[in-house]
C-alpha cells in the first residue's frame, strides 16, 4: 500500500471556537428574516437571523433542543401557549420539536444555537 492509499487521520475538531461578534454577520431581506450560519462545532450548530420590523418566523419546530438569545432589538416568542418578549440579554430555551414562532417588533438580530450532538 502507498502512502497516498493509506487511511488518513479525521481532522481534528477544534476545542475552542470563537467569533468576535455575529451582530452584524446578516442582513434582513426585504420580505423575510434572513438567517446565517455563522458557527458549526462539537455539538452545536449557531445561526443568526436578521429581522425587520414585523418581520417572522412562522410557528415551526426543531429536530434538536434549541437556546434563543436577543442580539438586538426586541423579539416576540410564541410557545407553550406563552408569548415571552425577547430583548438583548435575554435566553428563550426550548425542548426538541415544540412548536414556536418568532416576530420581530423592531429591527433584530437573533442568535439560535441548536444543541445537535451530532454536529462537528
Amino acid at each position: 500500500m502507498s502512502p497516498a492509499d493509506a487511511p488518513q487521520p479525521e481532522p481534528a475538531v477544534p476545542a475552542l471556537s470563537h467569533l468576535d461578534d455575529v451582530r452584524d454577520a446578516v442582513e434582513p431581506y426585504p420580505d423575510r428574516p434572513r438567517p446565517q450560519r455563522v458557527l458549526v462545532a462539537e455539538g452545536a450548530r449557531v445561526v443568526v437571523f436578521a429581522f425587520d420590523a414585523g418581520q417572522e418566523l412562522r410557528e415551526h419546530t426543531a429536530a434538536f433542543p434549541v437556546l434563543l438569545q436577543a442580539l438586538t432589538g426586541h423579539l416576540q416568542v410564541t410557545a407553550d401557549g406563552r408569548t415571552v418578549d425577547l430583548e438583548p440579554g435575554g435566553v428563550v430555551h426550548m425542548t426538541t420539536r415544540l412548536p414556536h414562532a418568532v416576530r420581530a417588533v423592531e429591527p433584530s438580530r437573533l442568535m439560535l444555537t441548536m444543541l445537535d450532538p451530532a454536529a462537528r
